[in-house]
């Protein structure tokens, strides 16, 4: 497996995105979530940079097996829980 890094352009639908890579600079591939991104119900936005793990044998298909963390994004307003904060 060839794996490099990437940044998601647009997801196409039916769970696949478009991603393109860095390494072989500007090369696109279409590539879908791993299993442990779903199990744990991690999102991905268009814009998003990733990991992509890609065959030799075809190179235009992938999978997406890390999503890297916004640097830039602090604490979640409200904590941690998605309603907000926890009320008593």
């Amino acid at each position: 497996m060839i794996e490099t890094s990437g940044v998601i352009e647009k997801e196409q639908g039916n769970g696949f995105y478009l991603v393109t890579l860095e390494q072989p600079a500007g090369h696109q591939c279409l590539c879908r979530a791993a299993g442990k991104l779903t199990k744990f119900r991690i999102k991905l936005l268009a814009g998003d940079k990733v990991l992509v793990e890609i065959s030799p044998y075809d190179l235009t298909r992938g999978r997406i097996t890390y999503r890297e963390r916004n640097a830039n994004a602090g604490p979640r307003p409200g904590g941690n829980r998605p309603g907000g904060p926890r009320r008593r």
